[in-house]
């Protein structure tokens, strides 16, 4: 078993509908991050697209374009080795629209 909590891992590896699909890296937040969640901030729940200029700035005149999508998640911890984020209908009807889970294999 391993002594560090599950969101102190260094990598991960994404699965979607059984299949490997991706992987991530922890890192700390630079500039370009502060700046893109300071600019959502007045966004309570939605998704939308950030233009993006060549330097990595935020502006007008954009070379590519940065997705978003802000929502309210509900956590639940399963044990030490699993956690699970539901994405909530902001109107309160049916249930989560998406879901994440995380697991230490």
């Amino acid at each position: 078993m391993c002594g560090r909590k599950l969101f102190q891992e260094p990598a991960w590896t994404m699965y979607c509908n059984g299949r490997k699909c991706g992987l991530a890296v922890s890192r700390a937040c630079v500039d370009f991050d502060w700046h893109v969640l300071s600019t959502v901030s007045s966004v309570s729940v939605g998704a939308g697209v950030i233009p993006v200029v060549d330097d990595g700035r935020i502006g007008a005149g954009s070379e590519g374009e940065l997705l978003y999508m802000r929502a309210r998640f509900e956590r639940v911890v399963g044990s030490r080795d699993s956690e699970a984020f539901y994405m909530m209908n902001p109107d309160g009807n049916g249930g989560p629209e998406l879901s994440i889970f995380l697991l230490r294999i």
